[in-house]
């Protein structure tokens, strides 16, 4: 299982930090999803003992401005992730076969319906399940991402979308192990299951696009063989 956090100067942890944490936590991998942090992946890598993932989070004010990012980030990055918030940037970044991740959906007035889901589930986005409101906020703000967490779930189930689930966590202090936020789910609502299935996916996703980013690669489902020769 995986877990994505934000890492210095996006958030107060260092990557390595992040690492060593994730791993005492009992996670396989850790993605970075940079919004301006730029880590040295290839030192790091021989430095940390779990995987690690590149990935781009883009930040924009509106769809136009995230797709140009997205461009320029899709070829270098192992995920691409659009940051939503707005029902403009949520159904954007749903839309989009080159997006891999909507994160925060619900971080400003935006929301997710039945359109939005049949789009992700066709699109293979996957939608964000993010925990960190229901850890590190109070009050009436945590009692709103709660019913939003909980209809996003009956959502993505009953239109089979993938999604990906994270504390969002800035600090490593942030990090949950993946037991304790399957126990967490269980006590809002949420079938630990879910909870699991989310922290898993974004290793899959990473497989799938360090495959695709490979030579071998031309197409879904076309691949280039190994033992060809030019003639």
């Amino acid at each position: 299982m995986y877990e994505a956090v934000y890492a210095h100067p996006d958030g107060d942890a260092t990557v390595s930090r992040f690492a060593a944490t994730a791993a005492t936590h009992g996670f396989d991998g850790l993605v970075v999803r940079a919004v301006d942090a730029s880590p040295e992946y290839e030192t790091l890598r021989e430095e940390v003992s779990v995987d690690l993932v590149d990935a781009a989070e883009v930040v924009a004010p509106h769809p136009r401005n995230a797709s140009g990012s997205v461009g320029n980030f899709r070829p270098d990055h192992t995920v691409v992730v659009v940051r939503g918030g707005t029902n403009e940037l949520n159904r954007f970044a749903v839309e989009q076969a080159r997006v891999d991740v909507l994160a925060r959906p619900f971080d400003g007035d935006g929301d997710v319906n039945h359109v939005l889901a049949k789009a992700a589930r066709d699109n293979g986005v996957a939608i964000e399940a993010n925990f960190g409101p229901v850890l590190r906020r109070t009050g009436g703000t945590r009692v709103r991402h709660l019913r939003k967490l909980r209809k996003l779930s009956r959502l993505l189930d009953h239109y089979d979308a993938p999604h990906v689930v994270s504390v969002g966590a800035e600090s490593h202090l942030h990090v949950r192990s993946p037991r304790e936020l399957a126990a967490v789910g269980e006590e809002i609502g949420l079938d630990g299951e879910f909870v699991r299935e989310g922290l898993a996916a974004w290793g899959d996703i990473a497989a799938r696009n360090r495959r695709r980013m490979s030579e071998s690669f031309i197409a879904p489902g076309v691949e280039r063989d190994g033992h060809e020769e030019d003639d």
